[in-house]
């Protein structure tokens, strides 16, 4: 009698011999890994030579906000400048018509031989800042204790920004107004990798610990030019009034943690300068590397110069000021 055997073979596919490479491999199985990378365009800008990269940078928990990088003439590695206009959202299109219209700030700095960004985040939320803010594993992926806030979507752009070929990752500093000058402090208390910064009007309350049911500014301000008219005996009391509202042990505790040096400016009659003077008060006496001015300008958001009714950059005389101590500020400290 014969025996016959038969064997059978089970062909395994190649794909699933191979060294797992997904960034999602409890889901997936790749033999090669994908890439992340973005496609970047160019777009002009409106009166410039110098056009615009148009990036798109991946957040903590994996959605994308788009930035605007333009790069002097000359070779780089540059020194860089991040702007950041109070507060988030609009995407795109708020790139597109900030660097055609809100952009002569960037060209003088384009000038000076700076590289310059143009960046959006999320909208700033009613969360306080130091809600905690942990990640775990769930299911092979990402879980947070909440949602992330505005000013880590910027560390995300700025630890971007850093590693692009044309930038001097160590010499990349940051340039604001209100908001997205309270995200400056924000951001220096736990982020280190700024060489410099100038915070503009520092919309700073949240940071600065202002106790729950009390105002954020005096009252009385004009609402188009929130401005109104004061002292220097006025402002110094406002502040002094400012301090009994504010928890103080908690902000000099954040404001202990900073090792960026910044420039806080201010705004003689703006309707929170007490909080503008506060917060530089606070590094000042933290011993940080701190450096105070205001400006009697009649608008918020002076630094940022736009063009005119004949579609062009002209600065006031109060802007060219500014504009002088604030390159000068940059060439002390990134240059």
């Amino acid at each position: 009698m014969r025996i016959f055997i038969s064997f059978i073979f089970i062909i395994t596919p190649f794909y699933l011999c191979a060294q797992n490479q997904s960034i999602d491999p409890m889901w997936l199985n790749t033999p090669v890994a994908g890439s992340g990378d973005f496609i970047v365009s160019t777009e002009e800008v409106l009166g410039s030579d110098i056009p615009a990269e148009m990036h798109m940078v991946e957040m903590l928990d994996g959605v994308y906000a788009p930035i605007s990088v333009r790069y002097p003439e000359g070779d780089g590695p540059f020194p860089t400048i991040v702007f950041a206009h109070m507060n988030g959202g609009f995407g795109l299109r708020w790139l597109r018509e900030w660097n055609d219209y809100g952009s002569g700030t960037l060209e003088r700095f384009l000038d000076e031989g700076y590289a310059v960004v143009w960046m959006r985040y999320r909208a700033e939320v009613d969360t306080m800042f130091d809600t905690p803010f942990t990640e775990r594993a769930w299911q092979g992926r990402q879980r947070f204790s909440r949602g992330p806030l505005e000013y880590q979507d910027a560390i995300s752009i700025v630890e971007y920004v850093k590693s692009l070929d044309a930038i001097d990752g160590d010499r990349v500093g940051w340039f604001s107004v209100s908001h997205g000058s309270e995200m400056l402090f924000k951001i220096a208390s736990e982020y280190h990798g700024l060489k410099a910064g100038i915070a503009t009007e520092p919309a700073a309350g949240d940071y600065i610990a202002r106790l729950p049911n009390t105002p954020d500014y005096v009252e009385g301000p004009d609402e188009e030019t929130m401005a109104y008219e004061n002292t220097a005996e006025m402002q110094a009391d406002a502040v002094a009034d400012l301090r009994q509202r504010v928890h103080t042990a908690l902000a000099m505790y954040r404001v202990g943690q900073v090792t960026t040096p910044i420039f806080v400016v201010g705004r003689d009659r703006d309707h929170n300068q007490s909080t503008f003077r506060l917060s530089y008060e606070f590094l000042s006496e933290a011993g940080k590397d701190a450096e105070w001015k205001s400006y009697d300008h009649d608008y918020h958001g002076f630094a940022f110069i736009q063009r005119d009714e004949s579609g062009d950059y002209v600065a006031d005389p109060i802007q060219e000021q500014f504009m002088t101590d604030a390159i000068d500020y940059f060439e002390r400290k990134l240059k």
